[in-house]
């Protein structure tokens, strides 16, 4: 069974998340500060993390950089779950490594709904090369001139989308259609900056990835060697 941990000071909070999410079948655990859950972060196997930014002793984004800092938790998915909902307060969340952003109030259906979605292993099969990039969909591999790249889950759907529609240009909203596949998502704000993350960690090859008149995006080996 997948765990997910939930941390939060909100004893409330805490526990109307827990009652949704372990009805998808989800073993929960419960965290009210940051610094008990650092501690067992380590120790502890988690599959994903729903995380709040205003926590006693340890705040949430320090707790993302360490997430995304360490091997051992770099890869696992981090939904920020917070009353703190600026556009600045979430492009900060999504740049520090936060696979989505939740605002309270919230609805605990779709918050369990996103935890499925980052926690579902599908079947996926074939191997896609497109020149010196190589996508392995049964893996959840990404190779850059063979060199192994890491990409979040969310990530990896943009990609994935953008590659096996070579040269067809999408809008910001028809990649949020794509990548949240249920009610609530971002703003398109947000899938820039998770563009600009994926063209990041995808080093020369990020230049497959195309801006179309400065709010579309397209994958096309045209003018790459």
């Amino acid at each position: 069974m997948k765990t997910v941990a939930i941390v939060d000071d909100e004893k409330d909070i805490v526990e109307l998340a827990s009652f949704y999410i372990e009805r998808e079948g989800f073993k929960t655990k419960k965290f009210n500060s940051g610094d008990t859950f650092v501690n067992s972060l380590l120790r502890e196997h988690f599959d994903c993390i729903i995380l709040d930014l205003m926590l006693p002793v340890v705040d949430g984004i320090s707790i993302l950089k360490f997430i995304r800092s360490n091997e051992k938790t770099k890869d696992i998915p981090v939904i920020i779950l917070t009353a703190k909902g600026s556009e600045g307060d979430v492009v900060l969340g999504l740049e520090n490594g936060a696979n989505d952003y939740v605002v309270k109030p919230f609805s605990p259906r779709v918050l369990a709904a996103k935890v499925k979605v980052f926690t579902r292993e599908k079947e996926e099969k074939s191997l896609l090369e497109k020149g010196v990039l190589k996508i392995d969909f049964l893996k959840y591999q990404v190779f850059c001139k063979d060199i192994k790249l890491v990409l979040t889950p969310i990530e990896f759907k943009i990609l994935r989308a953008l590659v096996e529609h070579e040269d067809k240009v999408f809008t910001r909203d028809e990649i949020l259609a794509i990548v949240w596949d249920y009610t609530a998502s971002p703003s398109g704000r947000a899938i820039d900056v998770h563009i600009r993350h994926l063209r990041e960690k995808l080093g020369e090859c990020g230049k497959y990835i195309k801006t179309v008149r400065g709010v579309r995006y397209k994958f096309s080996q045209e003018e790459l060697d």
